[in-house]
């Protein structure tokens, strides 16, 4: 079992070295969203841990759909400082399971980089706690098969009678609480420090999964003797597996932005060539566990062109704030990286995302029954955010300083495929106080060949560790 109260008496903790951070974030609140793009200076530190690591709880241990960091602080040798670390619903091959979900704890220290090369960063798991519903019974990550009443609002619902829950971000708020946004509901639920549910906010009507006229949760992918829903897909709303993938929280302003990972199915979400169009909303996060919507954008996603010159778009997979208020959005590509067939991904970036000129459109009848982009068509009284690009994961260049590579020899040096975390800290630099340490975490979707969980043993094709890859950015 973990350590649950040794984890809450830490998480619950204000953060110290960080809010220096927050200050810096209060003072740069007002800069415009529209100044220099951040300078990326390069890879400068990498680490991993093993794929068959066993959590507190003897299963084996999920990386990184999300991540908030606890501390930060700079030391004789280099880095440390803690941050948690959040799995989604568990190992799936043939439907989901019963997973308990949970958050880790997790330690990171690594040296300054020598010229040339990055630091070997230490990793190391410090303790796990579950996440559960108001009564204490823990979240599974099944499919959703009905709703859920018991919890003040309707939820996804298991067969089992829990709050099914597909975590993918997680945000970590002054007073130790934490924000989780969640695939299925979409949603964002609050929880204690210790991991018990608080509330949950469901967006607006226009992103609610609906299929013949009824709100129906269901990703597609039931558990064993589950029924499939019919349709398979939404006709509206968020498209299966593509719920609030990116959250991040502005200290300064109290803001909770939160992404949907492509576009509604009403939105161009229905085909993978139109999906294109994707919202980000910003909630009021003064209170928790009243949040209010303040501002709704559409957001135009990456796209890219496959080997065979078709365009394709890159899903986005979380959202960072940068201390002067400023958001980075993580998108990639599918089916290429260590654990899956292809060994060369096609995009993989960081990119400043610019809501600044975008139209607020929360309240209004795209919110409702109007598509904001019917078959990926943007409605012209509309103006999208923007991006640009600011760290290009797939550089082999940079990739190399860690002995690490995008594409052949397809091997566990061969980026994983999915990669979605992300964390802030200042550099702590006094010579360049305005440079900043960029965490990102990769997903490695439990794959071992040595697994254990929710009481079997089971075997993936390929070891996919979990990894933690640093880069230093300037906002000078």
């Amino acid at each position: 079992m973990s350590n649950l109260s040794g984890f809450t008496k830490e998480v619950a903790m204000k953060i110290l070295p960080l809010s220096i951070f927050s200050v810096t974030l209060l003072a740069g609140a007002m800069a415009s969203a529209a100044a220099d793009l951040p300078i990326n200076k390069g890879l400068v530190a990498a680490g991993r841990l093993p794929a068959d690591l066993l959590d507190s709880f003897g299963e084996t241990f999920g990386s990184g759909s999300g991540m908030s960091v606890i501390d930060w602080k700079k030391t004789d040798r280099g880095y440390e400082g803690s941050f948690l670390l959040l799995p989604d619903r568990g190992y799936n091959v043939e439907g989901t399971t019963d997973y308990r979900t949970r958050v880790n704890r997790l330690s990171i220290a690594f040296a300054a980089p020598e010229a040339g090369k990055a630091a070997v960063a230490e990793l190391k798991l410090e303790s796990t706690v579950l996440l559960t519903d108001k009564s204490g019974k823990p979240m599974s990550g099944l499919d959703p098969v009905a709703v859920n009443r018991d919890n003040g609002a309707d939820l996804p619902g298991a067969a089992t009678g829990a709050v099914s829950l597909d975590p993918e971000a997680i945000v970590r708020l002054p007073d130790g609480s934490l924000m989780i946004s969640d695939e299925y509901g979409p949603a964002v639920y609050h929880f204690t420090a210790d991991g018990k549910l608080v509330s949950a906010t469901l967006p607006p009507p226009a992103l609610l999964p609906m299929r013949k006229g009824a709100i129906n949760f269901s990703s597609n992918n039931p558990g064993v003797g589950a029924p499939k829903p019919d349709p398979e897909d939404p006709e509206t709303g968020r498209q299966n597996n593509q719920g609030f993938e990116g959250m991040a929280f502005n200290p300064a302003t109290r803001e909770l932005t939160v992404v949907l990972q492509s576009a509604t199915r009403q939105d161009g979400g229905d085909k993978k060539t139109t999906r294109f169009n994707t919202r980000a909303l910003v909630y009021d996060a003064a209170d928790p566990d009243a949040l209010n919507l303040k501002a709704e954008y559409v957001v135009p996603l990456p796209t890219f062109k496959d080997g065979e010159g078709k365009t394709l778009v890159a899903a986005q997979s979380e959202l960072a704030v940068l201390p002067d208020g400023r958001l980075l959005l993580l998108s990639r590509d599918s089916n290429n990286g260590w654990g899956v067939k292809g060994d060369t991904s096609l995009y993989r970036r960081v990119d400043l995302l610019d809501l600044a000129g975008a139209t607020n459109i929360a309240g209004t009848e795209f919110d409702g029954g109007k598509p904001v982009a019917p078959k990926g068509v943007l409605d012209p009284s509309v103006t999208p955010a923007t991006l640009a690009t600011v760290v290009d994961m797939n550089d082999n260049a940079e990739l190399n300083k860690a002995g690490l590579h995008n594409g052949a020899p397809h091997d566990a040096s061969d980026l994983s495929e999915k990669w979605e975390a992300m964390g802030v800290v200042p550099a702590l630099d006094p010579e360049h106080p305005n440079d900043v340490l960029l965490l990102i975490a990769n997903d490695n979707d439990f794959m071992t060949t040595k697994g254990h969980q929710v009481g079997a043993d089971y075997k993936a094709d390929a070891d996919v560790d979990t990894m933690v890859l640093v880069y230093r950015l300037s906002l000078d």
